[in-house]
């Protein structure tokens, strides 16, 4: 399974904590998104060590599905998670 992860966290010391727990299991592609391919059981596993990291009244984790057919086609613009410019199908969302 194929997701892209977006957090928003409001204390410097849990948002560094967030970050090491996603680099665990993806790619960052901007400060706080990640892409990650992972299975159902490391998905478990990632968001119980999320959930472990952060204060549900002021902070928030996204995981948004990638659909099998989706995976080739995306879009970027500038520079991706690896400081290189892609080159591919672009799709504007």
């Amino acid at each position: 399974m194929n997701l892209l992860v977006a957090y928003d966290i409001a204390h410097p010391r849990r948002l560094q904590r967030i970050a090491k727990v996603m680099q665990d299991y993806g790619l960052r592609v901007q400060k706080s998104v990640f892409e990650i391919e992972i299975t159902p059981v490391k998905l478990a596993e990632l968001r119980r060590r999320a959930e472990a990291e952060m204060d549900m009244t002021v902070d928030g984790v996204k995981y948004f599905p990638l659909c099998g057919d989706c995976d080739h086609v995306w879009l970027a613009l500038g520079v991706d998670g690896q400081g290189q410019v892609e080159d591919g199908p672009w799709v504007i969302i």
